[in-house]
């Protein structure tokens, strides 16, 4: 099934792209929480005048992105929690306190788009992936420490 997605969903594409998915997904997931529509020849056509004249802002908004991500090459980050005896941390770090971390030091990025490629649940150095735009991406260092 072929659909046109209204914004980014991980994993399967960013807004205004034409995806394939399984019928089922499409008419009982993304289509009723307003997630994307059914890719029509004239819906198609709406998309595509309409990526043409956000074209403009869409470079706006990369640059910035590029900007953001200039700023956070070579950062990194400290976070302290509370620590076990063998070194293992109570819970483990989100991305929320990645986010948390980036506003202390003047950087505001949105939490949704922070990511670890494993769980974050002992005490060392780890990388988080963030993606700031669909051609941006970089990486901050996260140091935890015990408390």
């Amino acid at each position: 099934m072929e659909l046109i997605l209204k914004e980014d969903i991980k994993g399967l594409g960013f807004k205004n792209d034409v995806v394939n998915v399984k019928p089922g997904y499409g008419r009982n997931y993304l289509i009723p929480q307003g997630l994307a529509l059914v890719a029509t020849e004239s819906s198609k056509k709406v998309v595509a005048e309409n990526v043409k004249q956000a074209a403009h802002k869409a470079e706006r908004l990369k640059n910035d992105a590029i900007e953001l991500a200039a700023k956070i090459n070579g950062l990194s980050l400290e976070i302290a929690t509370k620590v076990g005896e063998t070194g293992k941390i109570f819970g483990k770090i989100t991305s929320l306190q990645v986010s948390d971390a980036l506003k202390a030091k003047g950087i505001d990025v949105d939490r949704k788009k922070i990511a670890f490629k494993e769980d974050v649940k002992n005490v060392g150095e780890y990388t988080a992936h963030i993606d700031l735009h669909k051609e941006v991406k970089t990486t901050v260092a996260v140091k935890v420490v015990g408390e």
